[in-house]
């Protein structure tokens, strides 16, 4: 204890706002990677770390030579595993952030939960996907470039099933109609139930992968599903859509990212 204080006291001023980037870019990517498999991969891997430390206390010096065999090419595992991440958080640092109007964000909601009620008592199929903090470039990139702002018209003539591009997924970023007829990656889990179809096995897949909220109409039931984190849940009521929709992306939930945190922390002393 008495050479952890001698070496605070040590310490330069340069140290500590050293220590404080440090962790404003590990909060950051933390930000980036919850809620997807890549945190996932990366809790995995500490778990190694873990394992391998502790096979050098106990003496397994076999299990020891093969971690670290592993971990000493962890650098470029990490970059392989992580490439999609860096390319975001690339991106993201190189964006030019902006804010939408709150008006604008909770009319644009109004209008999707519109779209999805008329399609749901018309059973047209639909799967309306929207991005968080982890945008998803190469399934916009693989869709139709819609680019616009949303409405209920633009919704129910992209999901018509005599449009060539029904099938595919509207992907929803910051209030605005970015693509359509995207296709999504489908949710691999034996142990999903038999009834649900390929467009809930998409939501499910998506929203698994990513932080993702996405919403699914069924063009056998009409019923409207919401999926979140991999799960989903069935026969969302206009209310019940509106309610979690408007928690999750009203214009207060929208902050995040560590300065938004020191200012509700110095807002709420």
């Amino acid at each position: 204890m008495a050479e952890f204080f001698e070496t605070l006291l040590n310490s330069r001023w340069l140290d500590f706002i050293d220590i404080i980037i440090v962790a404003i870019l590990i909060y950051q990517v933390l930000l980036i990677i919850r809620g997807t498999r890549a945190f996932q991969i990366l809790l995995g891997l500490f778990l190694i770390f873990i394992i391998y430390q502790l096979s050098l206390l106990l003496g397994f010096y076999t299990l020891h030579w093969i971690l670290n065999g592993f971990l000493s090419s962890s650098i470029l595992i990490v970059i392989v595993l992580f490439q999609n991440e860096f390319r975001r958080a690339l991106a993201k640092f190189g964006k030019t952030s902006f804010t939408i109007n709150p008006a604008e964000e909770l009319n644009s909601l109004d209008k999707i939960i519109k779209a999805c009620t008329t399609m749901s008592l018309k059973r047209i199929g639909a799967l309306i996907v929207f991005t968080r903090e982890n945008k998803i470039p190469s399934i916009v990139e693989g869709g139709v470039e819609i680019n616009a702002k949303v409405s209920d018209a633009l919704l129910l003539s992209i999901f018509n099933p005599a449009a060539p591009i029904h099938d595919g997924a509207v992907i929803i970023d910051e209030g605005k109609i970015v693509a359509a007829g995207c296709f999504l990656p489908l949710a691999i889990d034996p142990m999903i139930e038999k009834m649900y179809g390929t467009r809930h096995r998409a939501a499910m897949g998506i929203s698994e992968d990513t932080d993702a909220v996405v919403v699914v109409v069924s063009e056998e039931t009409g019923k409207i599903s919401l999926s979140i984190g991999g799960k989903i849940t069935k026969e969302q009521s206009a209310e019940s859509l509106s309610r979690v929709l408007n928690n999750i992306f009203s214009p207060n939930r929208n902050k995040s990212g560590f300065f938004a945190s020191l200012q509700k922390i110095f807002r709420n002393r």
